[in-house]
Parts: structure tokens; C-alpha cells; sequence
């Protein structure tokens, strides 16, 4: 563990001990305080996003499945949403066992299309928390039987280990008081395709697909299909800036923040950097050959209120090799460093050259924040919790959960001190226009605030835009 991670730690180990400590009373009334808005922003939410339900029983199923994500105890199965409805005398008094039997039709038997609510999700956050960055990881979701479509042997790149599961990838929603994912893409390949016989055709293609492509696919899909104005994609999967990764966005006209392997090909393009002519270089070369070019860059840390960190930073332009010269694009590669007499630790390439280094920089930190999301809040909407073979109840599931992650989002109490980047300028190419124990919102935002010292009455959740 270096130095910086340490810090970071001792930090965020701090304000939950300064904050544990403080206020019991003060937490329990913020964490009702957030029960009652987030039933608010439900209600309010599903109106808005349901609408290409025609039905008006699909409309309050729909809005009852995402009430149940968020209250439901345990694991967020059909079964326990239709426990709990029939606890709260939401079932129409036909009992548990009915309303199970009605919500599974409902997710994995019925024929509604999930895009159009993903799509109205977008729009939605887009007029309530304008967006300023997309952020694309990989989602790692652990099934240890057979029966849960797409599962199979796969690799987590983030932790860096084998596991059995499911392997999604999900596009994040990014603003100053909001990080909720609107779009989702499931890995499938031989193994864990469904049999051809099956109703399961994936947004896309509906074909196997390599593991980079299924995450580039899902991504430019998603990115269309929410239909706001052109923002940086921040594409945080391993190894994924290859060249028709590069050439693929470039088509599509977004732009492109990735990440690149150390030992990733590339040439140097500016004549007065070491390297030029030299053939190709390992990236994390051509870095090194620039480190007496590194400029300190100061930005925010997402994962503790308040903190600010410095890395060292070095941007050069080079070029991706490609045999057909009709496609070789120059981009800018630029790399972070957390000590100075260390090998870089983050290598990022983007076709956005004009940009200034330190604004890419931060944009990247907003990574942390979709990781920080993905540990804890994922969770308690029971984004991992849908099991069964029907791919499009899979899909059903995840855009269900993501409106109730969005509604957690926007009623929490203090989400909007969440540090966050404000939107980086933006150059645009040419050519171009532009399962832990979650802890709950509200007691997280006094948690945040009590670390600094600061009072939480205040603390609002922003208002929700009508239709």
C-alpha cells in the first residue's frame, strides 16, 4: 500500500469513527427524513418514467417493484418484493404467493420494453441534474448455480481474480448531486449464451461478442439512446483503449476518455519528445521518457468529504499503430503519478487533445464516485439480485433498480455535498459536437457532514423537474 492510499484510508477510517460518535438522535431523524423523500421522489420519478407503459396495472407494477427494491429486506428476490407489498396492503389483499406470481410475469414474462424507461431516465436526471460526464465500468455479479443467464467463469478486472457469474457493464449518470447507472449491456459468450430457442435478444446486435465489444456495444448504445447533448464518456474498464475501441467512438462522434495497459503499443508523433521515430513504445515508456514534464495536479477526493490530493501529471500525443492509414488518429496520452520516483500509476489515452491535462485528470476521479456507488447503494436496490434464465427479465430488472437507485439518489439528504468535479472544458475532436452492509443515504450525509464539522438541518434533496 503506498503512501497515498494510506492517507486516504486513515482519512475515510477518521470521519466514520468522528461520525459514529456524534448525533445518534440527529442520524435516526435524517435516515426517516430520507425514507419519506424517497417515497416522494418515487412517486414522482415513476410518473415521470413509466409513461411508455400503456397499460395503467404495468404503470403500478412497475412503481411497486421499485418501492419494493428499496424496502425490502435481505436480498431484493421477487419473492421478497411481493413479501413486502404484502405487508405494506399493497397486494390488493390477494396475498404474497399472488403477488409473486404477478411480478414474475411481470419481469421475466411480459413484453414491455425496458429501453424507452432507461431513455425517459436520462432525460429525466438530465433536466433535474444536468449531466457532466458518462462513466462506463464493468459490474461483477457472483452466481454460484446454473440457472441464471449469462453466467459462467469470468474475470474481474477491478479485483483482478477469477470468479462464477455474470459480467455486466453499466453506463453512469454523472452530475454534482447525482451518480446513478441509466443503461446496462450483460456479458454473454458461448458459455453462457441462452439457447437460441429462448426470448432473449439484447439491446444491440443480440450476438456473442468479445468482452471489449460487449462493453464499447453497451456503452455507445446506451449513449444514443438517452438522447442529451454530446458529454465525454469516461470508459473505466481495464485494457479497453485498443484501436477499435479508439476507431469505434470516433464513428459515433463521442468523445473518449480511456484507459490504457502499460504495455500498450503506441507512437510518438511530436518530434521534439524522445521516442519519435523510434518505432512503438510500451505507454508507460513513452510516459516515463516525458516525467521531467510532470505538472502537479490538485483535485478532489470523492471518497472523503472535503480532502484534496495532489499527483503528478505528464501528457504527450502519440498515435495508435493501424494498418490502414485512413484510420489512424493522434490522441493524447497522459498519465498520473502518486510518487515521483515511481512507474506511472493511472495511464489514460483521449481523443479530446486540446483539453488540458489537469481537467482530465479530475474527470477520470469521477470514476471513484461510480465505485463508490457500486459497493454500497447498487446494493441496496438489489441491482445483483435478479436470478433466472430470461435475459430480457435481466434487463427488466437492472432498469427497475436503476430508477430506484436514481430515486435514492435525488432524495437523499446531502447528496448535493458529494464532492464532485465541476464539468471540464471540453474539447471536442474535429469534426465532432459535442454483498457489505450498505449504509443508508441520509446516515451517510450526516456521517459526511459531522466529519467536517458541519450542521446538516439545511441539507435538502433538490427539487424533482415535472414532465
Amino acid at each position: 500500500m503506498n503512501a497515498a492510499t494510506r492517507t486516504r484510508t486513515a482519512d475515510r477510517t477518521a470521519a466514520a469513527r468522528n461520525a459514529s460518535g456524534s448525533r445518534p438522535a440527529g442520524t435516526r431523524a435524517a435516515a426517516a427524513a430520507a425514507a419519506a423523500g424517497a417515497e416522494g421522489a418515487v412517486e414522482e420519478l415513476c410518473s415521470a418514467v413509466f409513461a411508455s407503459l400503456r397499460r395503467k396495472d404495468q404503470r403500478e407494477r412497475g412503481r411497486q417493484y421499485v418501492q419494493g427494491l428499496l424496502t425490502a429486506e435481505g436480498r431484493k428476490s421477487i419473492r421478497n418484493i411481493a413479501l413486502q407489498l404484502d405487508r405494506a396492503g399493497a397486494a390488493g389483499g390477494a396475498g404474497a404467493a399472488a403477488a409473486e406470481q404477478s411480478l414474475h410475469h411481470f419481469i421475466a414474462a411480459s413484453t414491455w420494453d425496458w429501453q424507452p424507461i432507461r431513455t425517459a431516465l436520462a432525460e429525466y436526471l438530465g433536466r433535474t441534474a444536468p449531466l457532466n460526464a458518462w462513466v462506463a465500468q464493468p459490474m461483477a455479479i457472483p452466481k454460484g448455480g446454473e440457472h441464471s443467464v449469462g453466467a459462467g467463469h469470468r474475470f474481474d478486472p477491478h479485483r483482478g481474480q477469477m470468479f462464477r457469474g455474470q459480467q455486466a457493464f453499466g453506463l453512469w449518470y454523472t452530475s454534482a448531486p447525482v451518480v446513478t447507472p441509466v443503461g446496462w449491456r450483460l456479458f454473454l459468450d458461448e458459455e453462457s449464451a441462452p439457447a437460441p430457442s429462448q426470448d432473449s435478444v439484447q439491446v444491440g446486435t443480440g450476438e456473442e461478442e468479445s468482452y471489449a465489444g460487449c462493453a464499447v456495444s453497451g456503452v455507445l448504445n446506451a449513449v444514443r439512446e438517452a438522447r442529451l447533448p454530446v458529454r465525454p464518456v469516461v470508459l473505466d474498464v481495464r485494457d479497453i483503449a485498443t484501436r477499435s475501441t479508439l476507431h469505434r467512438f470516433a464513428e459515433a462522434r463521442v468523445p473518449l476518455v480511456a484507459r490504457i495497459g502499460a504495455e500498450a503499443r503506441l507512437l510518438v508523433t511530436d518530434p521534439r519528445v524522445p521516442g519519435f521515430g523510434a518505432g512503438t513504445m510500451a505507454a508507460r515508456d513513452v510516459l516515463q521518457n516525458v516525467r521531467g514534464l510532470r505538472m502537479p495536479v490538485e483535485w478532489p477526493d470523492p471518497e472523503v468529504p472535503g480532502a484534496r490530493r495532489t499527483s503528478l501529471v505528464a501528457a504527450v500525443r502519440v498515435m495508435v499503430p493501424d494498418p490502414a492509414p485512413g484510420r489512424r488518429r493522434e490522441v493524447l496520452l497522459f498519465g498520473e503519478w502518486e510518487a515521483a520516483r515511481r512507474l506511472p500509476t493511472q495511464l489514460w489515452v483521449t481523443d479530446m487533445v486540446r483539453t488540458d491535462p489537469g481537467a482530465l485528470v479530475r474527470m477520470t476521479k469521477t470514476a471513484l464516485r461510480v465505485s463508490a456507488a457500486s459497493a454500497a447503494s447498487v446494493q441496496r436496490v438489489g441491482m445483483r439480485d435478479f436470478s433466472g434464465r430470461s435475459l430480457p427479465g435481466w434487463h427488466r430488472h437492472v432498469t427497475l433498480a436503476s430508477v430506484a437507485h436514481a430515486a435514492l439518489c435525488l432524495a437523499a439528504p446531502g447528496a448535493a455535498e458529494l464532492p464532485a468535479a465541476p464539468p471540464a472544458p471540453v474539447s471536442h475532436p474535429a469534426g465532432r459536437t459535442p454483498d457489505a452492509v450498505p449504509v443508508p443515504v441520509a446516515a451517510r450525509a450526516v456521517a459526511l457532514a459531522a466529519a467536517r464539522g458541519q450542521r446538516t438541518a439545511a441539507v435538502r434533496r433538490p427539487a424533482l423537474a415535472a414532465l
